[in-house]
């Protein structure tokens, strides 16, 4: 990824809320120009960060090689639309929609109007993730039997918009659907979701605090146990996973030493999410944007593409509609092809 040359890029930044942070300290790593639009913050964070403030999307889909989303999950699909429509490549944080459908509704635009749209799923960046995925495709621990991820963090959903189901997706679309991703990527694809919360969602209301378990059957016959939770306000962000193969076991946990921290960012008290911050090696964020920004510059193909940002939406809305109705989903009945194509090693197809 570092031969392909990134000299004199121009991002288009949508969004100036605390993601936007840590993507513009990644941007300004690579030595990009960043032109930021947002209906709020961008004058402060564009003077904050030496950026360059726009006042429409107009301005930034004309001066931009390609934008980078980062706004509230709900208005990811008609921020997309505009920018395809206007013949730019698109980074888009996660979750790349709400719903699969309108995933693909994206997918399909790109395709026709000949540009690329990625998913910003960041954890694929985080070298214990990816040592896994790499461990597991080769073999090391054998066949996969059971694994486990948990995620937790201090809920954003006391003030805002994360409440608003329709709006976040919930605790499974908004936080757990970085270990939908992980255990689809690492276990294979998934032919059944079965969920559990609580408290429930009440009348399109996420509790302020609140558990979410997705049991995942992946194809190759793996089982995969999810949890994540938005816990009380200064709850530790932390992460892992316990991956069980027939010849090993790869574990991982971000509370351990291990060489990462999870640090509460500047102004991200008063509820907000935690966002994880390394404390060594390179930041995963910047991996990830410099392997998106070479793909589409004509690099490699990078290890997230907009059918994964899709397949993750889709294993989110699943375990939704699982806890409404209290039955396992039978993946196979959205996706047929799933019946016939086992992936034991996590292969993107």
């Amino acid at each position: 990824m570092s031969e392909t040359d990134l000299t004199g890029l121009t991002v288009g930044l949508i969004g100036a809320g605390n993601i936007a942070h840590v993507h513009v300290a990644a941007w300004k790593a690579l030595g990009a120009r960043v032109l930021v639009h947002s209906h709020a913050g961008a004058a402060e964070l564009a003077a904050r960060y030496g950026l360059e403030a726009v006042d429409s999307l107009d301005a930034v889909f004309a001066g931009v090689d390609f934008v980078d989303i980062v706004t509230p999950s709900a208005t990811h699909k008609e921020l997309a639309l505009a920018a395809i429509k206007a013949g730019r490549d698109v980074i888009c944080e996660k979750p790349l929609t709400l719903t699969a459908t309108e995933s693909h509704e994206l997918s399909a635009a790109a395709e026709a109007a000949g540009v690329q749209i990625y998913p910003a799923h960041v954890v694929r960046f985080f070298p214990a993730y990816k040592a896994a995925y790499d461990a597991v495709r080769a073999g090391r621990i054998g066949e996969v039997a059971v694994a486990r991820f948990f995620r937790q963090a201090s809920s954003p959903a006391g003030s805002g918009w994360y409440r608003d189901v329709a709006r976040s997706g919930g605790v499974i679309m908004d936080l757990m659907v970085h270990d939908l991703d992980q255990a689809r990527w690492i276990c294979g694809e998934v032919t059944s979701v079965y969920a559990v919360q609580s408290p429930p969602t009440v009348d399109g209301i996420s509790p302020v605090n609140v558990a979410a378990h997705v049991t995942l059957t992946h194809a190759s016959g793996a089982i995969s146990h999810l949890r994540a939770t938005w816990g009380a306000t200064g709850t530790q962000f932390k992460s892992g996973f316990a991956i069980a193969g027939s010849t090993g076991v790869l574990e991982y946990s971000s509370a351990e030493d291990t060489g990462y921290a999870e640090e509460l960012m500047d102004g991200g008290s008063g509820g907000d999410l935690l966002i994880p911050s390394s404390t060594l090696g390179e930041s995963p964020y910047l991996t990830q944007l410099r392997e998106l920004a070479a793909a589409l510059r004509g690099g490699p193909a990078p290890r997230v593409v907009a059918a994964d940002g899709a397949a993750a939406v889709y294993l989110a809305e699943a375990a939704r509609e699982s806890m409404a109705s209290g039955l396992a989903i039978d993946m196979t009945a959205l996706i047929p092809s799933l019946s016939h194509r086992p992936d034991p090693a996590g292969v993107t197809r």
